[in-house]
């Protein structure tokens, strides 16, 4: 360990409120940019309709203020791309202690990811918009993927191949945690793979191709999951061929 890392250890506490404290600059700078884009669009959109007397001129001012919101949510989007872009948020597979040099990327690249996750994300998760942004800080998505999902982490570390359908709700996420220590690894789903609603993906774990995971499964660290397998239940289990066979009868209204 070089004296630096030494440092964080040591004073691992420290470095943490550090860290918050430099997300929370960023955070900040990202929002100051997205409402600066809300007020300038304000100040454009009144200066063209004029004073708001009468129904009208009223209605279109309060559109307005709509519209602003969404000028300053896709402007956060922009500016929170090049700001994973440009800072160091090259995340990388990890095993060790939270407080480390190694995870200040990681912190880095999820603390920027929440800023929008939980304000704009929502509002064009099944948008064109939603997988614009995943590839712009790193996430690698297929052709044709259908993500229906804000609940991500680390997506610098999660690769999702073409035809991947992601249900609602799910949580994916390249990270786990345990008796003090932080492990990052990388989420793969091949193509054609289905998650269900509301299922879980951990770090260090294999999807493969046209394989399905049931909703509100859960696939904990290490789990591989076979082409064309089907798994289910908490924690995910391969399914045998005599429960894939009832599943789809009863998919099929033919079983009970």
């Amino acid at each position: 360990m070089n004296p630096f890392e030494r440092l964080v250890r040591r004073f691992g506490p420290a470095a943490h409120w550090l860290a918050t404290g430099l997300l929370y600059l960023l955070a900040a700078s990202a929002l100051g940019v997205a409402i600066g884009a809300d007020l300038a669009f304000v100040s454009c959109w009144q200066a063209w309709v004029g004073p708001a007397d009468g129904i009208l001129p009223l209605a279109a001012t309060w559109l307005g203020y709509g519209l602003a919101f969404f000028a300053g949510g896709f402007a956060l989007l922009v500016v929170v791309a090049m700001m994973n872009a440009v800072l160091p948020t090259r995340v990388g597979p990890y095993q060790g202690s939270y407080f480390s040099l190694a995870t200040l990327p990681w912190c880095l690249h999820n603390g920027l990811l929440y800023v929008v996750r939980y304000s704009f994300l929502p509002f064009v998760t099944i948008t064109p918009f939603g997988p614009w942004f995943l590839r712009a800080i790193g996430m690698r998505i297929g052709r044709r993927a259908f993500i229906n999902t804000e609940l991500i982490s680390d997506p610098r570390l999660i690769r999702i191949g073409d035809d991947v359908v992601i249900g609602g709700s799910v949580r994916l996420f390249a990270h786990y945690g345990g008796g003090g220590h932080l492990t990052i690894a990388p989420v793969e789903i091949g193509d054609r793979a289905t998650i269900g609603l509301g299922a879980t993906i951990m770090g260090d774990v294999l999807v493969g191709p046209d394989a399905t995971l049931l909703p509100h499964s859960v696939l904990l660290p290490g789990s591989r999951v076979g082409a064309g397998e089907t798994w289910g239940g908490v924690p995910a289990r391969p399914l045998s061929d005599r429960a894939r066979e009832r599943l789809r009868a009863i998919r099929d209204g033919s079983g009970r």
